[in-house]
């Protein structure tokens, strides 16, 4: 993801003088690098000063420039959320707050590093969009609509050697829009962000030791939520599964809840999330994982009798 992210803003700033990198002390990686060096006057590293990442964003956004503000995603929004919230969603300014490695990417490096919240906490503050890619086709799509987009947004990226699963996606990316990337019949699995590559294992593994028609949607734009689109899916599938690298408060398995009571809708539901805790785990990306109960066979055993 890292590197698409670098490869998609690369191509973008070329054609656009409007568009800015701003990091916190953060390595450039691959074409970012390109971008440093051919226009150096639109790169800023402000070192480790995650307030000043975002109020000199802001300060750009009103001169009319286009900011990126990027790091590790603790760090780009738990720190500067004062200035996050109050120097740019309360002018609702065109900045985007990038956030590299979310949910559990970075899990030798233990709870600090840890993103948990992130969803809830910028889908909370007015004006504020949050954008999730699941692979990197999708995640070039993304920026390109950050580019265009008028106003705040927290791009959610992770940073795991993610693979491409929607090349043959029957649905278009569409900013505040849910988008079919595999057709089915019999059961729907909806996710987001990195997370979707186990989704895509549930379903496989769904379907080749139980015959049954998997679907799955990725539910790239958390806010706007594309609360029409998510009835329609509760109202065609028996059985939805919910699948996310997040707290279930503020997440998208409760506004599913939400979306398929308002609906009236009678599908058989079922939400896989982090746990509200924070655990006392150490070990791999997978580990870590696991010990929130987020692995293909922990929710397999769940599904598969439903």
């Amino acid at each position: 993801m890292r590197d698409t992210f670098a490869q998609a803003f690369y191509e973008e700033a070329q054609n656009n003088p409007k568009l800015f990198l701003v990091v916190a002390d953060i390595s450039p990686a691959s074409k970012i690098a390109n971008f440093k060096q051919e226009f150096p006057t639109r790169f800023i590293d402000v070192g480790v000063a995650e307030q000043t990442l975002i109020g000199l964003s802001a300060g750009l956004a009103l001169r009319g420039y286009k900011p990126f503000a990027y790091t590790i995603a603790n760090f780009t929004i738990y720190r500067p959320f004062e200035q996050i919230r109050d120097d740019v969603c309360y002018e609702n300014l065109p900045v985007t707050v990038v956030g590299m490695g979310a949910g559990m990417t970075y899990s030798y490096l233990g709870a600090t590093h840890h993103t948990l919240e992130d969803v809830a906490v910028m889908s909370a503050i007015p004006n504020m969009s949050v954008v999730a890619p699941c692979d990197p086709p999708e995640l070039t799509e993304a920026v390109r609509a950050a580019v265009r987009h008028n106003g705040p947004m927290y791009l959610r990226l992770g940073k795991a050697g993610e693979p491409t699963l929607t090349a043959n996606a029957p649905d278009p990316f569409q900013f505040g829009k849910v988008r079919q990337i595999k057709a089915g019949k019999d059961i729907c699995i909806l996710s987001y962000g990195p997370i979707m590559k186990m989704a895509a294992d549930v379903a496989a593994k769904l379907e080749s030791e139980q015959g049954r028609s998997a679907a799955l949607y990725s539910v790239h734009t958390l806010k706007p939520l594309d609360r029409e689109g998510i009835a329609s899916i509760l109202q065609r599938f028996p059985v939805v599964v919910v699948l996310e690298e997040h707290v279930e408060h503020g997440g998208l398995g409760s506004q599913v809840k939400q979306v398929g009571w308002e609906a009236q809708a009678r599908a058989k539901l079922h939400t896989f999330s982090l746990k509200d805790a924070f655990l006392h785990v150490y070990g791999s990306y997978d580990d870590v994982r696991r010990a929130h109960g987020l692995s293909v066979d922990q929710i397999y055993s769940v599904v598969a009798s439903a």
